[in-house]
């Protein structure tokens, strides 16, 4: 049995991992998008480490593009297996995968443009093409057969599945493989991305049954995230400041799924208790918009204190001085609109999307505040701010980056150490060899010292491309 790593390989997107049996049968683990530089998006996501006729069928952890967003390509370049999920991932995937689409499709039609204003005669070979197009998404949803947490699932004779809630976003798992070759029996755990424990909405992450082998998640392994309510009251005090003292703008970059909904939550908690200050706050994020109300549809994944808050607001994503922005002249209004607001705007690493587009308009005047909750990759927008950054390329323009720039990791969806690590605790004694993905190279490192230091005695790190042999 082999895993070749074709895929978030000493880096944070672009999940995928290919598992072949003995027998040939293969199995692909997640099929995500790179995100990062342009030229290296194009160039990687375009490129398989597998023919994907050959795949035999796919298990996808949740529905982060990163983790589903070249399922589209996948169909389309050959591929025709079923795509295995939890119900609430295929919820979130049908309008996920359609807006990955549809921001492809603008972003090769606005490089074609630029193309043509600086030449004059344009070869057909040199125009920008969409990695898919919104007709190849429904092809991609219609493989979708999809399973409850808790349920051991027959995919053949030989190979069975489990997915246990990982408290990620809405629908995410850990995916257990029990597979039977020459008459032995060997599991395969893949922890996807592991939630933090007492997050507000979703249950908390559900430890894995023991396996042999763990593909695992490293995206903060040498990092502690603050917990509540310390992140509450420091979210407040940002809003405060930024609207109430400098009487600027807010923009918040967040992911339309799972970010957004949980700073909504908060605010609307914080709004009900009458700690929030009357001013407007705008969700400017269709996908975000359609994303909530799949969260609506999905109560089976709530927690305990989201099910008693229901009790008291039937709404817990809205509330009065809430707008929800759909129409893209509304979005454009936002920026001509200099009164103090709060704006929570997709995408989260300011690559893409409508934050773009407020970060633009707003970068420059010091009056006005951005709050990055989540990881960013090194190249995005969002991961130079983070490394502050002082000027920084907008749509071809370079700006002064003069407005404050705040951080909270608290609200990052992923597990932090010490919380990956209480998640692993009852692998310590029968796991065979563990393999980081999704992380940076140097974050790696740091984590397998630490997984070391607690009984993981074999912990690899593979590169991009590296196939493993798996034997005790």
């Amino acid at each position: 049995m082999k895993i070749r790593f074709c895929g978030a390989a000493r880096e944070v997107t672009g999940s995928c991992h290919l598992i072949q049996l003995e027998n040939g049968f293969k199995i692909l683990l997640d099929c995500g998008l790179f995100q990062g530089r342009h030229k290296e998006m194009d160039e990687i996501n375009s490129k398989w480490y597998f023919d994907p006729a050959d795949v035999d069928c796919m298990i996808l952890s949740h529905s982060h593009i990163d983790h589903s967003g070249r399922l589209p390509k996948l169909v389309r370049d050959g591929f025709k297996g079923n795509i295995y999920s939890t119900p609430a991932t295929r919820s979130l995937c049908a309008v996920m995968l359609l807006d990955s689409a549809k921001i492809q499709e603008r972003e090769a039609e606005y490089a074609n443009k630029l193309l043509r204003k600086r030449k004059k005669n344009v070869k057909s070979e040199d125009f920008a093409e969409p990695l898919y197009t919104t007709d190849d998404v429904t092809p991609a949803i219609e493989r979708f057969v999809t399973y409850s947490y808790e349920r051991w699932f027959k995919i053949n004779d030989d190979i069975e599945v489990l997915f246990r809630d990982a408290g990620h976003i809405l629908g995410s798992a850990s995916v257990t493989i029990r597979i039977r070759e020459n008459g032995e029996v060997k599991t395969i755990g893949f922890t996807g991305d592991i939630g933090r424990p007492n997050r507000p909405i979703l249950r908390d992450p559900k430890p894995m049954p023991e396996v042999d082998f763990m593909i695992c998640e490293s995206t903060y392994g040498n990092k502690d995230h603050i917990g509540r309510p310390a992140e509450r009251e420091k979210l407040l005090d940002v809003i405060k400041t930024a609207c109430v003292d400098k009487k600027g703008k807010l923009i918040i970059p967040a992911f339309s799924v799972g970010r957004t909904q949980e700073i909504v939550y908060m605010m609307d908690q914080m709004a009900t208790e009458g700690l929030l200050p009357r001013i407007p706050v705008y969700v400017d994020s269709p996908l975000a918009i359609n994303a909530t109300k799949v969260f609506a549809g999905h109560p089976e994944c709530y927690d305990n204190d989201m099910y008693e808050y229901l009790l008291t607001d039937d709404n817990p994503f809205g509330f009065d001085n809430l707008k929800y922005i759909q129409k893209v002249e509304e979005s454009k209004a936002l920026n001509t609109n200099n009164d103090p607001c709060v704006i929570v705007s997709s995408s989260g690493m300011m690559n893409a999307g409508r934050v773009k587009h407020h970060l633009a308009n707003n970068i420059e005047d010091p009056k006005n505040t951005l709050l990055i909750v989540g990881y960013c990759s090194p190249y995005t927008p969002g991961g130079q701010l983070r490394a502050g950054k002082k000027e920084i390329k907008l749509f071809g323009k370079e700006m002064s980056v003069n407005m404050d720039v705040k951080m909270m990791d608290s609200f990052s969806a992923h597990a932090d150490r010490g919380e990956m690590l209480d998640f692993l605790k009852n692998q310590e004694q029968g796991l065979s060899k563990l393999f980081l993905v999704h992380g940076n190279y140097e974050t790696q490192q740091e984590f397998k010292y630490l997984l070391h230091q607690h009984e993981f005695k074999d912990v690899q790190i593979p590169n991009i491309g590296n196939e493993i042999t798996l034997s005790a």
